[in-house]
């Protein structure tokens, strides 16, 4: 029954990921429209400044503005990915991902097609560049173009992204890690093969988190979720200390769309002493009820609030610190030479990721947690005095 039900919640967890990783790219186009002046100011400079960020060799990065710029280049959604950029021959090592726009009509195309920028591509009347991972409307000769408010025109961006393509692999990993252990059981009551490894995991997640804070008569009713949202984290975060480039909890659309998921379950869970308590709170005075009660309310959204932000920041910061040391490479060369640069990064780097590692699991560990405790609190039946 559980792993039936983790089956369903990680499906539609999918979806929704995706769909709200996709509708992010586009809803940062309407932020960045209001930078008009500093992507102009950019825009000659592009080529360069895309080979310099993508280059794990690149001499170049040595002013704190460039080490910013390498770091939030390896932190952001792209259109494709490379594994490595060759700084002599300018050629890119990696694979395209399908450019998927809305505009008068779906254009479809791979981004390979943009030749990382430098390329204008033209669809029927449609002439589209792409831009510091952003893809912009343009004129034939790669002009963006500009509506009557001065901001740049830009298609609706539903792609398949790199965040995008990275959550339909976890996902479908997941899908695969709980059938083979769903048909381990069916074998007998001890698991084998790789079921062994998820068993103390699956039991940690009930016997550590759900049934504490959501009580013994109905803990079951959340497992799929719980279990769901605990491995998506934890195998997301494990991937992003790879080289791969993945940072999929570091994206902010992707822990909105988690924190929504536990404070819909919530509200829609929670009991008429739930509701009571947040609006009329038993066994107070009127006047503090009156009080209390904005605050509750603003609690229920502060709740989801403190999830999303706790999720993102954390990892946010551990890939920035990673990257950070990693650019001492560069930086350090003037003083320690290009040997004792890379010793000491390799050696900071190496202790950042071990505590990374442990980091990756207790993300996972305190959302899912605190995902419970949120649940248990809604679900409780009070005794009144």
């Amino acid at each position: 029954m559980i792993v039936k039900l983790n089956l369903k919640f990680l499906v539609v967890l999918m979806l929704t990921l995706t769909t709200f990783t996709s509708q992010a790219n586009d809803d940062q186009h309407h932020a960045d429209a209001h930078q008009t002046e500093a992507v102009q100011h950019e825009n000659a400079e592009h080529v360069s400044s895309h080979n310099s960020h993508t280059s794990g060799a690149n001499d170049g990065i040595s002013t704190p503005e460039e080490i910013t710029a390498y770091s939030q280049h390896h932190l952001a959604d792209a259109h494709d990915f490379v594994f490595f950029s060759d700084e002599k021959t300018g050629h890119h090592y990696g694979f395209p991902l399908p450019v998927i726009l809305v505009d008068n009509g779906l254009k479809i195309f791979m981004s390979s097609e943009f030749h990382h920028g430098e390329a204008v591509v033209s669809k029927g009347n449609a002439h589209y560049v792409l831009q510091h991972g952003k893809v912009y409307s343009s004129d034939a000769e790669g002009n963006l173009l500009e509506d009557e408010h001065g901001h740049h025109v830009h298609p609706l961006d539903i792609s398949i992204t790199k965040n995008v393509l990275s959550i339909l692999v976890i996902s479908i990993l997941m899908l695969l890690l709980f059938i083979s252990l769903a048909n381990g059981y069916k074998k007998g009551p001890i698991p084998t093969g790789f079921a062994r490894v998820l068993e103390p995991l699956v039991v940690f997640v009930r016997d550590e988190i759900a049934r504490p804070n959501i009580g013994e008569k109905k803990y079951r009713k959340f497992m799929g979720f719980l279990l769901t949202v605990f491995f998506f984290i934890w195998i997301t975060n494990l991937l992003g200390l790879t080289p791969l480039g993945i940072n999929v909890t570091g994206n902010i659309a992707v822990t909105v769309c988690l924190a929504l998921f536990t404070f819909f379950i919530v509200q829609f869970s929670g009991t008429k002493d739930y509701w009571k308590h947040i609006f009329w709170m038993p066994g107070v005075p009127v006047p503090m009820k009156i009080v209390l009660a904005p605050i509750e309310i603003l609690g229920m959204f502060t709740k989801p609030f403190s999830l999303l932000i706790r999720l993102f920041a954390n990892i946010t910061a551990g890939h920035t610190v990673v990257m950070g040391l990693i650019a001492l490479v560069y930086t350090g060369k003037a003083m320690l030479g290009t040997g004792g640069s890379i010793g000491v990064s390799l050696l900071l780097t190496l202790f950042i990721n071990v505590i990374e590692i442990l980091v990756a699991f207790l993300q996972a560990y305190i959302f899912t947690m605190l995902s419970s405790l949120f649940i248990g609190m809604a679900v409780e039946e009070h005794d009144h005095h």
